[in-house]
C-alpha cells in the first residue's frame, strides 16, 4: 500500500470461535440456524458480502492492541489487518495475535454484529515474493492456514513486486496466479474471502509483456471476489474523469470504466485512494469531491464499493462523507 511501520508484539497462537450475529445482512436468518454447529456457524459468519465493500486497511500502530471499537469504523464493512508477511505477522496483523483467544473471540463477535468483515493483507510494499523466490504454493499453505487460525474473515493480496512486474517475462503473472489458486484451495469459495490490492496501471492493456492483471483476472478471477484498486501513487486518477473514465497517457485504458471495457466486473472493482496528501504521494481526492464521483460511477452502472489506505486518516467520518447520497450510511 504505502510504507510499513513495524513494531514488535509477542505471538499467541491460538484458535478461536467465531460466533454469527443475527443482524448481518449477508448471513442466513437466525431461524435457519438452529441446530447448526460451531463449525457451520462460523462458515456462514465468515460467508462473502454482496457488493458495495467499503474496505479500510490499518498498519500503522494507533496505541491500541487489536483493530478499534466498531463505532470507530462506523460506514465500513471490510476492516483490513496489515500485514502478513513472508517472515510472519507484524503490525496490526501481529497485535491480533497479541490478544487472548477470548479477546479475538469478543471482538471477532462485536464486528460481525456490526456487519463488519475482518480480514489480514499480505505482502504490501515490504515484500517483493517473485523476486525473492518465494514459492507460491508454500507460501500460500502458510497464509491460508494463519488465517484459518487466527479465524479471520480472508486475505487480501497486496502483491506490490513491481521490478517481476515490469521484467514483463509474465513471472509475476504466473507467481499470482499460482498464489492465489492456491489460496482458494485452502480458503474455499462461500466460507472465505480473497481479494487483491493491484496498482490501476497493472489493468492497462498491451501494456505489461506478461499479460499484467488482466492475465490475472482471465485466469483465476473467477477465484478473487473483488479487487481493492489502487487508483494512487501514479501520477494519475485525481480527477472525476481520469478516475472513472479516460486515464493518462502513461497509463491507457486503466480508468475504472476502461478496465470494465477491458472485462472486468464493475461490482468488483472497489476504488482505493488515500485518505489524506500524507497517505500517498499522489492521486488524493478530497472526500466531498471523491463523493461526487462516487455518485457519477453508481449513475453509469457501478456498485463496486470504495477502498483507503489508512486508518485512522481514513475515518469514520471520511467513508460517510465519500459514500454521501450514493450509498449513504
Amino acid at each position: 500500500m504505502l510504507f510499513l511501520f513495524k513494531h514488535l508484539f509477542a505471538s499467541l497462537a491460538l484458535a478461536i470461535t467465531v460466533l454469527l450475529a443475527p443482524s448481518r445482512v449477508e448471513s442466513a436468518p437466525a431461524s435457519s440456524l438452529d441446530g447448526l454447529d460451531h463449525q457451520a456457524r462460523s462458515i456462514l459468519a465468515r460467508a462473502t458480502p454482496a457488493a458495495p465493500h467499503f474496505v479500510v486497511y490499518s498498519d500503522q500502530w494507533t496505541g491500541t492492541t487489536g483493530p478499534p471499537a466498531t463505532s470507530q469504523v462506523k460506514g465500513w464493512n471490510v476492516f483490513v489487518l496489515s500485514f502478513l508477511l513472508l517472515e510472519g505477522a507484524w503490525d496490526q496483523a501481529q497485535s491480533w495475535t497479541q490478544l487472548s483467544a477470548s479477546q479475538r473471540s469478543t471482538i471477532k463477535s462485536q464486528y460481525a454484529a456490526a456487519g463488519i468483515k475482518l480480514m489480514v493483507s499480505a505482502f504490501g510494499s515490504t515484500d517483493v515474493p517473485t523476486s525473492s523466490g518465494a514459492d507460491p504454493v508454500a507460501t500460500a499453505n502458510t497464509m491460508a492456514a494463519w488465517v484459518k487460525q487466527y479465524q479471520l474473515d480472508g486475505i487480501d493480496v497486496d502483491y506490490e513486486d513491481f521490478n517481476a512486474f515490469d521484467a514483463g517475462n509474465g513471472k509475476a503473472e504466473q507467481w499470482l496466479i499460482t498464489f492465489t489458486q492456491q489460496l482458494r484451495a485452502q480458503l474455499p469459495a462461500g466460507q472465505f474471502i480473497i481479494t487483491h490490492a493491484p496498482v490501476a496501471p497493472w489493468f492497462a492493456p498491451s501494456k505489461w509483456g506478461g499479460g499484467g492483471y488482466l492475465k490475472v483476472h482471465q485466469t483465476v478471477g473467477n477465484l478473487i471476489d473483488w479487487y481493492n484498486v489502487q487508483f494512487y501513487n501514479q501520477q494519475d486518477y485525481t480527477t472525476c474523469n481520469s478516475l472513472l473514465n479516460t486515464s493518462g497517457s502513461q497509463w491507457p485504458k486503466s480508468a475504472l470504466f476502461q478496465i470494465v471495457a477491458s472485462g472486468v466486473p464493475a461490482s468488483k472493482i472497489v476504488i482505493g485512494k488515500p485518505a489524506t496528501t500524507a497517505d500517498a504521494s499522489d492521486g488524493f481526492i478530497a472526500p466531498a469531491t471523491l463523493a461526487g464521483c462516487i455518485s457519477q460511477a453508481k449513475s453509469q452502472g457501478w456498485s463496486g464499493g470504495v477502498m483507503s489506505w489508512e486508518f485512522p486518516d481514513a475515518s469514520s467520518s471520511w467513508i460517510q462523507t465519500v459514500r454521501g447520497s450514493a450509498f449513504p450510511v
